[in-house]
């Protein structure tokens, strides 16, 4: 199988060599590494090189951080468009749902317009270039997402650990845009009912690794083995038995970053 989104990266040195030493006895076959800003770019793109074919690289500015300066993203973006030859898509890139709401949660004002902005230079860029973007948007924001998407003219949206109503599913459905669910498919109802929901050939399955997971992986170092649980409980909900769910999986994530 393929972890769709994993933050290689942010793994420490001796655990990343090991892990990814240990993938093809694990049933995966390469990984789908996003990055968090120009240095974690710069990372991954190291980690690609050392490991070509298994770690395909995705490069962009994750939202929930501080706000790149003006010459900083400049930088990014020219590092970006320097290396799009490598790279399988644009990403992580989204907008700051779980910043905001803290913030707001402290009482403290927030303004989105320069993350809309980050994210439309973002999203220009991709257009440009003709490349994927891998998404962080969820709930609310989901919906502003989809409007940056359609203004771009892109087509080729992954919105990975989504979450939001069904009004925004239906949108999302409706444009073809993917999804993938993790290792919380199997103890969270409401990605259980999203994963009933959307339809199976728009769906992936990925760690979002190191992120730490919860009921039978507790206490786990998140690995991208872990795709296999997923694709057992997600073909559970469909029917499917794991050969099938796992094909189909994989499937779509070659068929999205044109593996």
């Amino acid at each position: 199988m393929i972890d769709a989104h994993i933050h290689l990266d942010q793994y420490e040195d001796h655990v990343v060599s090991s892990l990814l030493e240990g993938l093809p006895e694990q049933g995966i076959e390469s990984l789908i590494a996003v990055s968090m800003n120009l240095a974690s770019s710069k990372r991954t793109l190291e980690l690609a090189a050392s490991y070509p074919g298994l770690v395909k690289p995705a490069y962009g500015f994750h939202p929930e951080q501080a706000l790149p300066a003006e010459k900083e993203l400049n930088v990014l973006l020219k590092w970006i468009t320097d290396h799009a030859g490598s790279m399988a898509a644009i990403g992580e890139i989204g907008l700051p749902y779980y910043s905001r709401t803290e913030a707001v949660e402290r009482g403290e004002a927030w303004d989105m317009a320069p993350y809309i902005q980050l994210l439309d230079r973002l999203l220009g860029l991709a257009a440009r270039l003709g490349k994927p973007v891998v998404l962080h948007a969820v709930y609310e924001d989901a919906w502003t997402v989809c409007d940056l998407l359609e203004q771009h003219g892109l087509t080729q949206a992954h919105f990975h650990w989504f979450k939001g109503p069904a009004a925004t599913v239906d949108r999302m459905i409706s444009h073809g845009y993917y999804i993938s669910f993790t290792p919380d498919i199997l103890y969270e109802p409401e990605i259980q009912e999203l994963a009933r929901r959307y339809p199976p050939e728009l769906v992936m399955a990925e760690t979002d690794g190191p992120w730490p997971f919860e009921g039978p992986f507790a206490g786990r170092t998140t690995h991208p083995a872990m795709v296999h649980d997923v694709a057992a409980a997600w073909g559970a909900l469909h029917g499917y038995s794991v050969p099938e769910a796992q094909a189909l999986l994989t499937a779509n994530t070659k068929r999205f970053y044109g593996l």
